[in-house]
């Protein structure tokens, strides 16, 4: 790890992008005050800038490399489906064999559709839900992203939090007005909407919801979801983007024992190529075009170069060596931040599971939205930050989810926790953060 940490390049690059791409980024959550690193390379569980400063990397490209920068297995898959060509436009039997893979690993899975993101997968899931219902109405949780597809892009996490924009301009009420928030993990709400609601397709959720930072379901949750779904011919789907794959090798739905009916799948799925895919049981996936009356399609759905990177990290994942580390060094990550705090008379909360992992900056238990913005979001920008000039890259908001990678290892983990510790120290030392 670099001991000298200079920014110029970096800083030069972000003046040249802003020129030409929209705040300098392509994507919100990119953006960091005063500007941005910006990466020449990935490699295991490190990433490396214009600058020559290399990082120990939690972002993770925020979840989708769960074997860590440029696994030497999916490099080489990659490399030769390209030399026979990138996309087709035509069936390969290789999306047929990724199926079976998904049909296998997923509990809730019996035919799929391969799609090109998270945001298509969830869209794609809440037309059919509506398509195979009749019903018009879903239910959302305030603080769950699904994508940034109108009718979800309300109370939404990640960035759009971050960022200060629940909402975005360019989306019309009438596109939301069948769009119903409720509280995660608060029962009696959920009640109250089924009670008065009567036109009702879906629950969409994030299991755990990684997109405010990583806040766990109450214990039989998921359960009493499941229930009262069924109890009331409403459909639920879990949105397994972060979590497919990570959690377990059944994601959340194996690792809490509760099937939904539509599981929406990505990041982890595709090796660190873009990909998503919808899945469900065989009942409700034949209202799919060309079988159903619910059309979903895509030049690259399917395309063979994320199914070979995607179908090469799975084969990595049957073997149950990866989770098993990752898991046991995200119970270390969680219990030595904890631990320091502690020691320190820090007020945080740190949240997660398996290999995700979140300090929030409060002295309230993190349950819901609610309580996650009563986190101190400027202290935590603070230690963020102070942790970058140590080595360590944290997402530069409060209301992401830190991962850890296969090629992380104890070296890593130590580096970070002595990292935290200094930097934790020295913001107790200097005092409350100020509004920024």
């Amino acid at each position: 790890m670099s001991t000298t940490r200079t920014t110029m390049r970096s800083e030069q690059l972000y003046k040249e992008a802003k020129r030409f791409l929209v705040g300098g980024v392509d994507s919100p959550v990119r953006a960091m005050k005063p500007f941005p690193f910006f990466t020449t390379k990935g490699l295991g569980a490190r990433i490396y800038d214009a600058d020559g400063n290399d990082y120990i990397d939690y972002c993770l490209a925020y979840g989708p490399l769960i074997l860590g920068h440029a696994y030497p297995e999916v490099v080489q898959a990659v490399k030769q489906q390209m030399e026979k060509g990138s996309v087709y436009g035509t069936p390969t039997e290789l999306e047929t064999e990724f199926a079976k893979k998904i049909v296998s690993a997923v509990p809730s899975a019996e035919i799929v559709r391969f799609v090109n993101t998270g945001t298509e997968a969830t869209m794609g899931a809440i037309r059919l839900a509506r398509g195979v219902t009749r019903k018009n109405k879903i239910i959302k949780f305030e603080g769950c992203f699904h994508g940034a597809h109108d009718c979800v892009l309300v109370k939404a996490g990640s960035g759009a939090t971050t960022h200060s924009i629940p909402n975005s301009l360019g989306i019309p009420e009438d596109t939301t007005k069948n769009t119903l928030l409720a509280p995660f993990n608060n029962e009696q709400e959920i009640e109250r909407l089924i009670k008065k609601e009567d036109d009702i397709a879906c629950i969409i959720l994030e299991p755990v919801i990684g997109n405010l930072g990583c806040i766990m379901p109450e214990d039989g949750y998921l359960k009493f979801l499941r229930d009262i779904t069924e109890e009331n011919d409403i459909l639920l789907i879990f949105d397994e983007v972060i979590t497919g794959f990570r959690l377990a090798l059944g994601g959340a739905q194996e690792y809490y024992g509760v099937m939904p009916d539509i599981t929406t799948l990505g990041k982890i799925l595709g090796g660190g190529l873009p990909i998503g895919a919808i899945t469900a049981g065989k009942r409700i996936m034949e209202n799919l075009a060309p079988l159903g009356g619910v059309y979903q399609a895509g030049t690259f759905n399917g395309n063979p170069l994320s199914l070979t990177a995607g179908y090469t990290a799975l084969l990595e994942l049957e073997s149950g060596k990866v989770h098993k580390k990752v898991n046991r060094l995200g119970d270390r990550m969680r219990k030595g931040l904890e631990a320091i705090s502690e020691d320190l008379g820090l007020e945080t909360k740190t949240c997660g599971v398996a290999s995700m992992f979140q300090m929030y900056f409060t002295d309230t238990r993190v349950t819901d939205y609610k309580t996650a913005l009563l986190a101190d979001k400027d202290l935590f920008l603070r230690f963020q930050q102070e942790l970058l000039k140590k080595g360590v890259f944290l997402p530069p908001s409060q209301y992401e989810c830190n991962f850890i990678s296969y090629a992380h290892g104890e070296e890593e983990i130590d580096c970070t926790l002595n990292a935290a510790e200094d930097v934790l120290r020295s913001l107790k030392t200097a005092g409350p953060s100020r509004p920024s």
